[in-house]
């Protein structure tokens, strides 16, 4: 019975996630899999790797969304977005005062 019990259960999920995006549940899956089989609960693990996973990977396409809407604010403002690699320019020298 537990056996068709984890063979639905594997079932379900594969037909959840056909309908859904899966970006982060492959990579969360796996690694919960794995971490899953050294406590003997390798589909649990699976299943909420794949659950992590597509929120970590949902958390960052919001931020790259946020980023991408700032700079773009930005630009329509005439702000030059900040380069954070970029060495200061100097200083225009100031001219000595030889009286």
């Amino acid at each position: 019975m537990k056996k068709i019990a984890i063979a639905a259960l594997i079932v379900a999920s594969f037909g959840f996630a056909a309908g859904a995006q899966a970006k982060g549940c492959l990579k969360g899956a796996a690694a919960g899999a794995v971490a899953g089989h050294f406590a003997h609960h390798t589909i649990l693990g699976a299943l909420g790797g794949c659950v992590a996973g597509h929120e970590a990977a949902k958390m960052a396409a919001r931020r790259k969304k946020a980023e991408e809407m700032k700079a773009m604010q930005q630009q329509q403002q005439g702000i030059q977005p900040a380069n954070p690699g970029a060495v200061p320019s100097p200083s225009p020298a100031v001219p000595a005062n030889n009286n």
